[in-house]
C-alpha cells in the first residue's frame, strides 16, 4: 500500500479538482459522450500511473474488435487491474465490480463515470439482473469488462478457476469475447515498495460468436482461462 500513499502525496495538489471532475462526469445527467468521459478518465489514469512509477506495457491492442459491443475478460490480480486496462485500452467500457469494492472512495466515483455495475455474487437474483443488463447494453454497442475469477488471485501470475456464469452475458449477446492477460498487475499495490514497476496488458485475439456457439459456458470458461494462462507463461 506504500505506492497508493506515494501516488496520493505526489498528486495532492490536483486531487480535489480531479475528484470533483470525476464526480461531475459520473452524474446520470452529464451531457458528455461516453468517449469524452472515458478520454478524461484515461488521461487522468495515465498521469497517476506515471506519478506512481508504474509503466504499462501494452501488447495486442490491434486485437480489439473493430466494432463496439464486446466483453473483455481479464485475469484478476488486484485493485490496479482496472487502472492498467484503462491506460491500455482506447475504447470506453463499463466494468462489473463486486459489491464489496463498489463503495470504496474513488473506486465508487470511477465506476459511476464508467457507467459500471456492482454485483452481489451471493445473490442469485442480483447476479441474473446484472447479466441481463450487460446483455442488453452490449447488444446496443457498449463494451464491458468483467473478471471471470470472481475474486482476485493471491498467487501472483497464477490464475484461479474461471466461473462459468460470468460468460452468460457474452453468450446471450452473441458478442466477441476478448481474453486479456494481465502480468505483474499485483506488484504496484501488493509489494511494499515504490520502486519502478512494469505491468503488462495483453489483448488476445477475440473469440467470435461463431467460434463458441454451441459450447457450454463452462467450456468457454476453460477456453478463455487456458488462453490467458498460456499467454502469461510466455512472458514469465
Amino acid at each position: 500500500m506504500n505506492r497508493i500513499a506515494y501516488m496520493v502525496i505526489k498528486s495532492l495538489p490536483f486531487v480535489p479538482a480531479w475528484f470533483y471532475r470525476v464526480c461531475r462526469l459520473g452524474r446520470d445527467q452529464d451531457p458528455h459522450t461516453e468517449q469524452e468521459r472515458y478520454d478524461y478518465l484515461r488521461k487522468l489514469v495515465k498521469r497517476v500511473n506515471k506519478s506512481g512509477r508504474v509503466a504499462i506495457e501494452v501488447h495486442g491492442r490491434d486485437n480489439l474488435p473493430a466494432a463496439d459491443g464486446f466483453i473483455m475478460f481479464p485475469n484478476h490480480q488486484g485493485l490496479f487491474d482496472v487502472l492498467a486496462v484503462i491506460e491500455g485500452c482506447p475504447r470506453p467500457f463499463g466494468v462489473v465490480i463486486k459489491k464489496e469494492a463498489a463503495d470504496i472512495i474513488l473506486v465508487k466515483q470511477v465506476v459511476r463515470l464508467l457507467r459500471g455495475i456492482s454485483i452481489d455474487r451471493q445473490d442469485t437474483r442480483s447476479s441474473l439482473k446484472v447479466i441481463n443488463q450487460m446483455t442488453e447494453e452490449v447488444r446496443k454497442g457498449r463494451n464491458y469488462l468483467i473478471f471471470p475469477e470472481g475474486t482476485r488471485s493471491r498467487k501472483g501470475n497464477e490464475l484461479l478457476e474461471f466461473k462459468a456464469g460470468t460468460f452468460k452475458s457474452a453468450v446471450n449477446a452473441c458478442c466477441p469475447i476478448v481474453p486479456v492477460a494481465l502480468i505483474n498487475s499485483f506488484k504496484p499495490f501488493d509489494i511494499r515498495s515504490i520502486k519502478e514497476e512494469t505491468v503488462q496488458v495483453h489483448f488476445l485475439k477475440p473469440i467470435e460468436y461463431d467460434q463458441y456457439i454451441g459450447m457450454k459456458t463452462k467450456e468457454i470458461a476453460h477456453l478463455v482461462h487456458d488462453r490467458i494462462q498460456e499467454e502469461i507463461n510466455k512472458f514469465i
